[in-house]
């Protein structure tokens, strides 16, 4: 327990270290101002790596995997769904504004398709970029992969992957990862039959990976469903991942 309370202290304050490294990026969606982020090593020419974060918006979890992907050779950059003035105060807020892009999904890749042209801009090789996204920002790795961004591969971090039933299946072209913590209620049987149904008629290359004893946000650090072990696991998944499509 101890040694647990001081690793999740350690890591909340590699992270408040790790977004000292990270620059503002500013941009637009018409009038809505967008402020991402960027890792120090943006200008160069390496693979890139975008991250959706949770429905919070802009976090700890975010900027800490940004930080820890520029130490692997990737350019990352941390997208700004809601936009500046619309960042959810509490619960009750962030469910209602991750609620509105989930069933707008239009919108919602819209605003992705926006940062992965900042990512270009900050150095990403085009044709050597991935998706990752914890929680909504995990539904928003899946959309990137439905509406045929031009991404390699998307990461899906205990996101919510049910999709409205009413839209159709269609060919999907990108590499997936979904990474499905056991114990998430918030993830039906259903929603997990329909994704590999999903995935298969659009002959995907997918592959999901559950995690034991795992609720919902079990890789954030702060969080009292955090599970170390499985979410280092969960992070080296990720990273093999990434080395394979990206490298």
């Amino acid at each position: 327990m101890i040694r647990s309370i001081l690793l999740t202290a350690s890591l909340m304050a590699s992270g408040i270290v790790f977004s000292q490294n990270l620059k503002k990026v500013s941009y637009q969606d018409g009038v809505q101002k967008l402020n991402g982020l960027v890792t120090s090593n943006a200008g160069k020419k390496l693979p890139g790596v975008l991250i959706l974060p949770a429905w919070k918006g802009i976090d700890d979890e975010a900027k800490t995997a940004a930080s820890e992907l520029e130490k692997q050779g990737y350019i990352a950059f941390v997208a700004d769904i809601y936009g500046e003035g619309n960042i959810p105060a509490d619960n009750d807020a962030a469910g209602k504004a991750a609620g509105h892009y989930k069933q707008n999904y239009a919108e919602y890749q819209k605003r992705i398709s926006l940062a992965l042209e900042q990512l270009k801009k900050n150095g990403a090789i085009s044709n050597k970029i991935a998706v990752i996204g914890y929680c909504f920002g995990g539904t928003g790795a899946l959309e990137s992969a439905r509406g045929s961004l031009p991404v390699v591969g998307v990461v899906s971090i205990h996101g919510s992957i049910g999709k409205d039933q009413t839209r159709k299946n269609g060919a999907i072209s990108t590499k997936i990862l979904v990474e499905n913590p056991a114990d998430d209620k918030s993830v039906t049987p259903e929603d997990y039959n329909n994704l590999i149904k999903e995935m298969n008629e659009g002959n995907a290359d997918w592959q999901i990976i559950t995690y034991a004893h795992s609720k919902h946000t079990f890789t954030d650090p702060k969080s009292p469903d955090y599970n170390e072990v499985m979410a280092k696991r969960a992070w080296n998944h990720t990273l093999m991942f990434l080395k394979e499509i990206l490298k």
